[in-house]
């Protein structure tokens, strides 16, 4: 719940969000959400952390590999990105960019990407 402001401060909010670029306030946002849903901040998970985060997919790719395919998708939450793999998947019905969800998993290291394999996740509706 947002608290009253004071007429210069809303001055000052109404110029932040004129002057603010589309980027920056949709990433005000996502954090905003995260709160909301009492989620960690992707910039705070740590490897081998079992997280709960939830943000917007940016992009989901099929990655055909030789012996295993996987689909891998980077959730933005406003602060940062972690990469969710998921094994032997080559679709998923729900998971495209643009999509909101929460997902649950241990944090592991790949490349020096946060990663989080075969996540449970939770679809929010779209609006």
């Amino acid at each position: 719940m947002k608290l009253a402001l004071k007429p210069g401060e809303r001055l000052r909010e109404l110029v932040r969000r004129l002057t603010a670029s589309e980027d920056e306030l949709d990433a005000e946002e996502l954090r905003a959400e995260t709160l909301r849903a009492g989620c960690q901040s992707c910039s705070q998970v740590r490897r081998g952390d079992l997280v709960t985060v939830t943000g917007r997919l940016r992009t989901v790719v099929y990655t055909p590999r030789a012996n295993l395919p996987t689909l891998e998708a980077d959730l933005y939450d406003g602060t940062d990105t972690v990469t969710l793999v998921w094994l032997g998947r080559r679709q998923i019905a729900g998971i495209e960019p643009g999509r909101t969800l929460t997902v649950r998993g241990r944090v592991a290291i790949r490349d020096n990407r946060k990663v989080i394999y075969n996540p449970y996740y939770e679809l929010h509706p779209l609006y």
